[in-house]
């Protein structure tokens, strides 16, 4: 049994995201599952997420941390509600808000594991809190406010 990652059940047109879409060929296209009450995500560094030699680049720790974070935020509000992912209404989130604080260099070339848990669900609101790690260390730790969508813009 192939289990589905939180991205894979969202529809087609709201499949693009450059950091979590499955439609947006040049994106990054993470997946995220549960890992108990957490979430996680492995992301597999190359040579153009380069900062400096050796290191990622900052911008992409933050958008790792915020697509996870979001992802977490629908997958959890789905479970809130006892409704699996493919159900109706869907339920998709975007940042309201983001924080990252850059621990330590992150090196270049190795998998990053972000790691999600979700510290509060209120209305349509659900707050993240995540770490970002490589090589068994956190390099750097984040929060994600996520607000669901409006049907009205789905």
């Amino acid at each position: 049994m192939t289990v589905k990652a939180f991205q894979d059940y969202y529809p087609d047109h709201l499949s693009h995201c450059y950091g979590c879409g499955r439609l947006n060929e040049h994106g990054l296209r993470i997946k995220t599952f549960w890992d108990g009450e957490e979430t996680i995500t492995v992301f597999q560094t190359t040579s153009y997420h380069i900062a400096i030699p050796g290191y990622v680049y900052g911008g992409l720790i933050a958008s790792l941390i915020d697509c996870h974070g979001t992802s977490t935020a629908a997958a959890a509000a789905f479970r809130a509600e006892g409704r699996p992912m493919d159900s109706e209404p869907v339920l998709h989130f975007l940042t309201a808000a983001l924080h990252v604080d850059y621990l330590r260099p992150t090196p270049l070339g190795v998998p990053l594991q972000i790691r999600g848990r979700v510290k509060e669900i209120k209305g349509r609101k659900v707050v993240v809190a995540a770490t970002l790690s490589a090589n068994g260390e956190i390099c750097a730790r984040g929060e994600v406010v996520a607000v669901q969508v409006p049907d009205r813009l789905l």
